[in-house]
């Protein structure tokens, strides 16, 4: 066989020259042609290709992003991106609501910080002084009031199989409601004393307490932060939007957190006076657990539309422990109290600061208390309020021009 033609015997391995300027001296070396055909000639066409002003080659051609190809993918892509964003709101929407609830807290303080800020009286005081003073306030109605609350309560769950009974005896349709429906088993059922049940309530109220402690703590730390930075979280929201249309949304954000502000603090505000007033009322008639039901009040009413008339209905229901005539002065006065606040409180105190159209106030607090429960329902009015100045201010003028 010509030697020309044959193969050479296997002395080492043989390297490509022709592809040694596209081969790395830093990569997979030694470089051999156990690479392949393919590879070789690749880096012999990649040799080539490198020039001074393009070391790593020209760029090809780009993917036609109207291929169908691209438009799957970039279809496939979003879905995709949009399904682990839905799942990371999911599983952090307990710490996104109390995010919310204390952005929203410091919206309604920075009112009251605004108006302490002087040129002897810096914004850093300012903030320290409102939030010690409302941590202060909270700490000292929850020490006076706790202990009162424990013994009420338990007094209540303790003595509330008796009460049906004592209303059983009094009134002939609550009678026929216990016989039909069993309303005082029920009750005995519930608070029955078996250790396995009892232990599993101790459990689940624990859980339940350290549930709202921990989110009270986080809520009130949280709160403490946006107010003492909320100039610069107000300025960084504003250099969100392009510096053409900045001054317009400076001037309506400002005046939404003027609305969210002045709502929430005239909301708070309007709940201690109707539950003082609820408590010099159950006093004066000696309906019992005064305090826990005016605390229930001031909660309840903090809740639009419906929040002070299911205050009334339980109180009353309470009230008839005493006599029918307490009950009936006790539901006249929860009347007298809604108009009270409708026409008195809110327009003095809350002013024309918010201003929803009823049917705007219904739909968004049953929107809201289905979205976020209470916390839904708490913030609905000054959410619509804040949607409304922007529909108002930007949707409506530009349908307008059209």
């Amino acid at each position: 066989m010509n030697e020309d033609t044959d193969p050479a015997p296997s002395e080492g391995p043989r390297t490509a020259d022709g592809a040694e300027q596209g081969h790395s001296d830093l990569v997979a070396q030694p470089h051999t042609t156990d690479e392949g055909g393919p590879i070789i000639a690749a880096e012999a066409a990649a040799a080539q290709a490198s020039t001074t002003q393009n070391p790593l080659g020209k760029p090809g051609r780009r993917f036609d992003p109207r291929s169908p190809f691209m438009v799957g993918l970039t279809g496939a892509a979003g879905v995709a991106v949009t399904y682990a964003a839905i799942q990371a709101v999911l599983a952090a929407s307990q710490v996104l609501v109390l995010i919310t609830v204390a952005l929203f807290l410091a919206i309604g303080l920075e009112p009251v910080v605004s108006w302490l800020v002087r040129p002897w009286f810096p914004r850093w005081a300012a903030v320290a002084a409102v939030f010690v003073v409302a941590i202060g306030l909270l700490a000292g109605f929850l020490a006076a009031a706790i202990p009162p609350l424990v013994n009420q309560s338990s007094t209540l769950v303790h003595n509330a199989p008796d009460y049906v009974d004592h209303l059983a005896q009094r009134y002939p349709l609550i009678e026929a409601l216990d016989t039909r429906f069993h309303l005082q088993d029920r009750l005995q059922e519930g608070l029955g004393s078996d250790p396995s049940k009892l232990a599993g309530g101790v459990l689940g109220a624990g859980r339940i307490v350290f549930s709202i402690v921990s989110g009270t703590v986080i809520v009130a730390v949280l709160t403490g932060y946006f107010m003492a930075n909320f100039a610069q979280v107000r300025a960084s929201i504003y250099r969100l939007f392009p510096r053409s249309r900045r001054p317009r949304a400076i001037l309506i954000g400002d005046e939404i957190f003027v609305k969210v502000g002045g709502y929430i603090l005239g909301n708070l505000v309007i709940s201690v006076i109707t539950a003082v007033l609820t408590f010099i009322w159950l006093l004066i008639f000696d309906v019992p657990y005064p305090l826990l039901l005016a605390v229930l009040v001031a909660v309840l009413d903090l809740i639009p539309v419906v929040g002070s008339t299911l205050a009334g209905i339980i109180v009353a229901l309470v009230a008839l422990t005493v006599s029918v005539p307490v009950t009936v002065a006790t539901i006249i006065f929860f009347i007298v109290l809604r108009l009270f606040e409708d026409y008195v409180l809110v327009p003095r105190i809350i002013g024309r600061t918010v201003r929803v159209p009823a049917i705007v106030t219904v739909v968004s607090v049953l929107v809201g208390g289905a979205l976020l429960g209470i916390v839904g329902a708490l913030l609905a009015i000054p959410v619509a309020a804040a949607v409304l100045l922007i529909v108002e201010e930007t949707v409506l003028p530009s349908l307008d021009e059209r």
